[in-house]
């Protein structure tokens, strides 16, 4: 007879959060959304490409038109709990998918406290993209023999909720 599952490995946790600046625009734009990003998160920033190409907007296919960061583990959580403080610990229900997952944008850098506006900069904003998940997702994402994500492994809109809740006292706007 196997031992029960305890409940830290039934406890749901951030799997990573990913920072995003699109800018639309290679150059200089780009390169100080980069700046914000690391100022930020603290660590270094990758390139973002267009998919294909807008005439419309003057983008090509491969061009360099933002820039991203994924942070895991404590520097994710750390990072989330700034996040929250710069929304007032707000945030919009319907932001979190039927898996649990979430995202919110930040207007402003300077919303982060101890940011101050920086002339050179500009005013720059981000998205923030959350996954959630258990004990156990890796075995989506292995390289050798990946399988579909159990229903146990998963989180629910209702879990995420919770979890905010209870972790980073996330008021809902209803």
């Amino acid at each position: 007879m196997s031992a029960p599952a305890s409940s830290h490995a039934r406890s749901l946790r951030v799997i990573k959060v990913v920072v995003n600046s699109g800018v639309g625009d290679s150059g200089e734009a780009r390169a100080k959304a980069e700046r914000v990003l690391q100022m930020i998160t603290r660590q270094k920033p990758v390139a973002t490409r267009a998919r294909s190409t807008n005439r419309d907007f003057g983008i090509r296919a491969g061009q360099e038109i933002g820039a991203k960061v994924t942070l895991r583990g404590d520097a994710a959580v750390e990072f989330l709990q700034r996040a929250f403080e710069a929304r007032d610990r707000q945030l919009d229900p319907d932001s979190i998918d039927p898996r649990g997952n979430f995202s919110f944008g930040i207007a402003d850098y300077t919303d982060f406290t101890g940011l101050r506006y920086d002339p050179q900069i500009g005013i720059h904003g981000m998205d923030i993209c959350v996954e959630m998940g258990r004990a156990g997702w890796r075995l989506r994402d292995r390289r050798i023999g990946p399988k579909p994500l159990p229903g146990r492994v998963r989180a629910t809109r209702e879990e995420t909720r919770e979890f905010l809740k209870e972790r980073f006292q996330v008021a809902f706007l209803e």
